[in-house]
């Protein structure tokens, strides 16, 4: 079975055990595990912030980023797509009582003019906007990312309006790859950062947050708060830091696979996708004839898993453990199945 379902599936390989394996390790919750305090110094470092913090989960580096930077009663402005909106149970409702607002944008993308009308505070009954959450590349937006130039004008804006940026990236080592922007770029324009290590990369478990020396040991007793304190988590961060340095590149070929697979659903007459919005390693795409439910139940008699992302809509995800011979067995599918 070829697993397109999603960047998450991958397995560790036998070189990231031996790495994990061989990995020193100490108690984190007292700051004494050598190889996560090196992780956080050297993702820090590279992506231009003062401090890291390793954590579970993407989900909570976004939480611990949202929370540092709000009071209860504040507002977030987010893409409606975005995947703190959507896919992390209202976290910022429950546990820093803020409200988001969703926002249409473009791919999942937010630009300045949609936001110009947005920004609340002035009077008693509003809620104070304080924060702009963006996600780099866009999930539920087809992978795409944006450019230095947007993210200037984000920034600009965020300045003017005395709002705080904050960045869900995690995808963004596919983001990097795709658009060639430096990695310590994104410190000049996020105030908090979440990068993730189980995507793309290729880590079984772990995120990160990046921020201020301050925001950092806020964000590590909140951690602690919402049991996200853990102990010899040296063998995770050392299965991170290896997919860094062995994974990382190899997202070039995912990139290219999936704009392959994406040509030839272009090609098939009960297919739709907008190839412009092709530019990682994401295809969302729209099924003419049948549900969504229907296409994936045939594709999945044919070897292959993709995901539903709504009644007519698939997804498929490509990661560096999808070879060019699954490809090849995809690409048949998709030709038996939808001509």
């Amino acid at each position: 079975m070829i697993d397109l379902r999603s960047d998450t599936v991958t397995k560790p390989t036998a070189k990231m055990i031996k790495a994990m394996a061989e990995a020193r390790v100490g108690d984190d919750v007292f700051g004494e595990d050598p190889t996560v305090n090196n992780l956080e110094e050297k993702v820090a470092d590279l992506f231009g912030f003062d401090a890291g913090l390793f954590v579970p989960s993407g989900t909570m580096s976004n939480q611990l980023s949202i929370n540092v930077l709000t009071a209860p009663g504040d507002e977030v402005l987010i893409e409606k797509t975005g995947h703190i909106f959507n896919y992390e149970s209202a976290g910022a409702a429950h546990l820093s009582s803020v409200q988001l607002h969703p926002v249409r944008g473009h791919q999942g993308k937010l630009l300045p003019h949609l936001l110009e009308d947005k920004v609340r505070g002035t009077n008693d009954w509003d809620p104070n906007t304080t924060v702009i959450a963006l996600e780099n590349s866009t999930n539920k937006g087809g992978g795409c990312c944006y450019s230095e130039d947007e993210l200037k004008a984000i920034k600009s804006f965020a300045t003017e309006h005395q709002l705080k940026v904050h960045l869900d990236g995690a995808r963004i080592w596919n983001a990097m790859t795709a658009t060639d922007t430096e990695a310590a770029f994104f410190g000049s324009i996020a105030d908090t950062m979440s990068v993730c290590f189980s995507k793309g990369l290729g880590a079984p478990v772990g995120s990160m947050m990046l921020s201020s020396e301050a925001n950092i040991k806020q964000a590590r007793r909140m951690r602690k708060m919402w049991g996200g304190g853990m102990r010899q988590v040296g063998l995770l961060a050392a299965a991170a830091d290896y997919a860094i340095e062995e994974h990382w590149p190899l997202m070039k070929e995912d990139h290219r696979r999936a704009r392959e697979l994406a040509t030839l659903i272009r090609q098939c007459h009960g297919l739709e996708i907008d190839l412009e919005s092709v530019e990682t390693n994401i295809l969302i795409f729209d099924v003419l004839n049948e549900s969504a439910d229907s296409a994936i139940k045939r594709l999945h008699q044919e070897g292959v898993q993709l995901v539903p992302f709504g009644p007519n809509t698939l997804r498929a995800t490509f990661h560096f453990q999808v070879t060019d011979e699954d490809l090849e067995r995809v690409v048949e599918a998709f030709k038996k199945c939808f001509g």
